[in-house]
């Protein structure tokens, strides 16, 4: 691999752990949904890249599936969730903001150690895309951790699995079949999980899981 090649490749994988940071600071969820959107198109980019890097032509597959299923279909998908249940468009923290980003830049780092001492036999594409890999999951968790707003949390989980695909294309890509499983599984959850807010929020006029948490105390 050249050198340029490699710094494209490391640019690619450092933007998406850069557009898990905006994320976090998002505090209205029109505004993380735009951003989850550039996260997935950010991925597509990083996976299209790897293959050509490889040579694999199925990740140019998987780069498609993440350009127009999380960058384009579930993104304008939760708008229109969003404006069809009216919920309340700015998100709620657990912590305020400055803490929830020392967290963040804390959990990067720690990732940076972990993988780059657990891998030293590999080759230093995959060890550093490995390490942006598990800062971006990290980070997805800590989206989900930090917000009270189900929508929100939702979105947390599919930044993590974004982070998930990355590792498996950084480390030489997987097998088409499990990659496309895996695409039509975070579709079917996004869909139950639509369902699921419908329902939530027929029943207490309320995704804010703060909320459900004082009436389950309530039922007790």
């Amino acid at each position: 691999m050249s050198s340029l090649q490699f710094d494209i490749a490391h640019l690619l994988a450092g933007s998406l752990v850069l557009a898990s940071f905006m994320m976090l600071y998002q505090d209205r969820l029109y505004a993380l949904l735009n951003v989850y959107a550039l996260h997935a198109g950010v991925l597509a980019l990083s996976v299209a890249w790897q293959a050509y890097v490889q040579q694999a032509p199925h990740l140019y597959l998987t780069a498609l599936i993440a350009l127009v299923f999380k960058a384009i279909i579930i993104p304008v998908a939760l708008h229109r969730i969003i404006k069809r249940l009216g919920i309340h468009r700015e998100i709620e923290n657990v912590i305020g903001i400055g803490l929830t980003m020392m967290a963040g830049i804390g959990l990067v780092a720690l990732s940076m150690v972990v993988m780059l001492r657990v891998t030293p036999g590999a080759d230093a594409l995959a060890r550093e895309d490995l390490a942006f890999a598990l800062s971006v999951v990290l980070l997805g968790l800590l989206v989900m951790v930090t917000r009270r707003n189900a929508v929100s949390q939702v979105v947390g989980f599919m930044s993590l699995e974004n982070g998930l695909v990355l590792a498996a294309t950084g480390a030489k890509g997987m097998p088409l079949v499990v990659e496309i499983s895996v695409a039509f599984s975070v579709l079917i959850a996004f869909i139950v999980i639509g369902i699921f807010l419908f329902r939530i929020r027929e029943r207490f006029d309320s995704v804010d899981v703060q909320a459900l948490d004082r009436f389950r105390g309530e039922r007790r």
